[in-house]
């Protein structure tokens, strides 16, 4: 195998390209001619190592550094078939040939170390290299996207706590955040879901407990069957078919499944019109009702069946809670864009804490759920998705002087 190496050094040097070739032709390149070139053979391990000859374009030897061969320069060397020959040239001009006559074993290795070594070295720092890359591309890119995969997988089998650390590059970190905002809503909505169960539960054991027990109690001769005993049963039984009416209702304006047929109404002669259906019950609890409006147009383009709704749970809310000879008063004003209708009340409000969750589902004032009050407990939850869906605003604020504020906001 060596040999054909060799061989094929002999016809083919110019493709071939090796350190010590590259330093000779430095050195003329440098000097301009041969003179002291022994200088470069001492100096070069690889160059000293090997038995060479150095022959210029007319094949005399300039320096022959075979073992006592120093007589010898200045005479023509003919070039053997199993000769090592490099030609060396300098600007595209050729200024000389190495030869390195008759490879022997020693020489052979000493060759191929000189060819080995420098492309060995060379490939370890490239591994290093690359081993280093690698290394930094795991801990920046593939740690954190084996991070999200984990979590992701996590999440799908239940464990809707599960986060991961924001870390790595800043696209690393927004998938990051964005995949932990996710896990929270999904969190949110399945508490809220438990929740929204346990509510409807509580709800609708209530009722049906007391016919049931009205039921039996008939049964067992307890009560008799007059109409007053089945009066109180049918009254509970309006109730669950208003519980029941509500969820629907929230359920169809939450999935947008709520047809709205929107007209051209006066905001104000609607909100008389709800304070009128409300009279008989405000008087018997002694509470007065108003309207107050200034001077504007509150013509404006809504449902109006939705509209009456919205505005008549808000007032049956402040019914429910404030006290005998209390005063309910609506306001209606307008502005360049928008109408605003208010429904205040001078009852005693609602926790400063509270107030967020005022328009949840089945939240009371009262936190033992007393159905002292009456009502679902679904109002305030309905009326909201009702001005929102039709692109309005609601909130709630308590008074200074004391008392609950609702503000309903349309554009107009």
């Amino acid at each position: 195998m060596l040999v054909s190496v060799s061989y094929f050094l002999t016809y083919s040097s110019n493709s071939v390209s090796t350190p010590f070739v590259g330093s000779l032709e430095g050195y003329y390149l440098g000097h301009g001619s041969w003179v002291g070139v022994g200088a470069v053979f001492n100096s070069n391990n690889d160059l000293n190592s090997l038995y060479t000859i150095l022959l210029d374009n007319d094949h005399r030897i300039l320096l022959d550094r075979r073992y006592g061969s120093g007589s010898r320069v200045g005479s023509i060397y003919n070039v053997q078939p199993h000769d090592a020959v490099f030609d060396l040239v300098v600007q595209g001009k050729k200024v000389g040939s190495l030869v390195i006559p008759s490879f022997s074993l020693s020489t052979r290795l000493n060759f191929l170390r000189g060819i080995l070594v420098p492309v060995g070295i060379i490939s370890i720092f490239l591994v290093m290299f690359y081993v280093v890359v690698a290394v930094l591309f795991l801990r920046r890119f593939v740690n954190p996207l084996a991070d999200v995969i984990y979590a992701a997988r996590a999440l799908a089998s239940g464990k809707l706590d599960t986060r991961i650390s924001a870390k790595g590059q800043e696209d690393l970190r927004s998938l990051s955040e964005s995949f932990n905002e996710m896990a929270s809503a999904l969190e949110r909505d399945d508490q809220e879901r438990r929740a929204l169960l346990a509510d409807i539960a509580h709800e609708l054991r209530t009722p049906l407990s007391v016919i049931r027990g009205r039921l039996e109690g008939i049964v067992d001769g307890i009560y008799s069957a007059d109409g007053n005993q089945v009066s109180l049963a049918l009254e509970q039984t309006y109730l669950l078919e208003r519980l029941v009416d509500d969820l629907r209702l929230l359920t169809l304006v939450e999935t947008h499944q709520l047809r709205f047929e929107k007209s051209q109404i006066d905001l104000a002669d609607l909100a008389r019109r709800t304070l009128e259906i409300f009279s008989a019950e405000a008087r018997e609890k002694n509470i007065s009702l108003s309207l107050e409006t200034e001077p504007g147009n509150f013509q404006i383009e809504l449902d109006p069946q939705r509209s009456e709704q919205v505005i008549g749970n808000l007032i049956s809310n402040s019914l429910r809670y404030i006290p005998a000879g209390g005063r309910i008063w609506l306001t209606l004003e307008e502005t360049s864009n928008l109408l605003r209708l208010c429904v205040n009340d001078n009852g005693p409000g609602v926790a400063k804490e509270d107030l967020p969750y005022l328009f949840d589902r089945f939240w009371r004032k009262e936190r033992s759920r007393s159905r002292n009050t009456g009502g679902t407990g679904l109002g305030l939850a309905i009326a909201k998705q009702l001005v929102e869906a039709q692109g309005g605003k609601i909130e709630a604020r308590n008074l200074p002087e004391g008392g609950l504020r609702v503000v309903l906001e349309f554009k107009k």
